[in-house]
């Protein structure tokens, strides 16, 4: 989803000193220069506002997700999220140079892999829904991912089978801890469920709530139903009725349910105001 447009710098590889290739006669750098592909290895990788292991988290990768490097300094790449475009830094010991294509992903909100084809096997990683890996070998109800272990097979899916109810995704994070830049089953954020569960439905979307504003088609209040989206400031809800509202939400600090009408009176009172629009995936 990257965009070679100068136009956010959340998602323009570019900096006064360094600058896609790509975006050389459209932005101004010292330097240009083509990106080299890395893959996460890691379950999760954050994706961070600076190169350092305590700054901001803006984005999250998952394990199998492509992210483009641009410089490797200090420990820290700095680069592109192939999966949403988002720009950032990412710990080089996260990334290893890409694999074989991924055949798989997890379509299920978070499972282990075990070191041998056995689930009393140890665990070698806990995995999140919409990772992605390579199958190089299947034994039983087991199959081995690339770079990682065995997996239960029944819990992954062929890449390109999308589920087909995006809220009942979501409604398997509930519960899931609110993380600020969050993407994985133990921790996401509002745009992040919105995000995750669409893509588990073979929906590519933006990452941030006014990326997401913007991207979907309006509708009218009066119109929503299952399945559609109601904003604020900074803050998305996935509907499941036209009075109830599943959020990854600063307020429960987790992925919770609530009724609308609660909602709307809550933020307003907290002030982010009213709803600034209503979307419809």
């Amino acid at each position: 989803m990257s965009d070679p447009r100068p136009n956010d710098p959340r998602t323009t590889l570019a900096r006064p000193d360094l600058a896609d290739l790509d975006l050389q006669g459209l932005v101004s750098a010292e330097r240009y220069a083509a990106p080299s592909l890395r893959q996460v290895v890691t379950p999760t990788a954050a994706l961070r506002k600076a190169a350092d292991p305590m700054a901001e988290q803006w984005d999250q990768l998952l394990f199998g997700e492509l992210f483009r490097v641009l410089e490797v300094k200090d420990g820290f790449a700095w680069g592109q999220a192939a999966r949403d475009g988002y720009v950032g830094f990412v710990a080089e010991e996260n990334l290893a140079a890409p694999g074989a294509p991924a055949t798989h992903q997890v379509a299920v909100p978070r499972t282990y892999a075990f070191a041998e084809p056995d689930i009393k096997a140890s665990p070698v990683g806990l995995y999140s829904l919409n990772a992605l890996t390579a199958i190089e070998a299947v034994e039983g109800r087991f199959a081995k991912g690339e770079g990682t272990g065995w997996f239960v097979a029944a819990h992954l899916s062929p890449v390109g089978v999308a589920q087909g109810d995006p809220v009942a995704v979501a409604q398997g994070f509930l519960g899931a801890p609110y993380q600020w830049g969050g993407r994985e089953s133990l921790g996401l954020d509002c745009s992040g469920l919105v995000q995750q569960a669409l893509a588990a439905c073979g929906k590519a979307v933006p990452r941030d709530t006014d990326m997401q504003l913007a991207f979907f088609p309006p509708i009218n209040e009066a119109d929503r139903r299952r399945g559609d989206l109601v904003f604020w400031k900074g803050h998305v809800a996935i509907l499941l009725d036209a009075d109830t509202i599943l959020h990854a939400n600063a307020h429960h600090m987790a992925v919770a349910i609530e009724p609308l009408a609660e909602a709307i009176t809550r933020i307003e009172a907290a002030g982010s105001g009213a709803p600034t629009g209503w979307r419809r995936p």
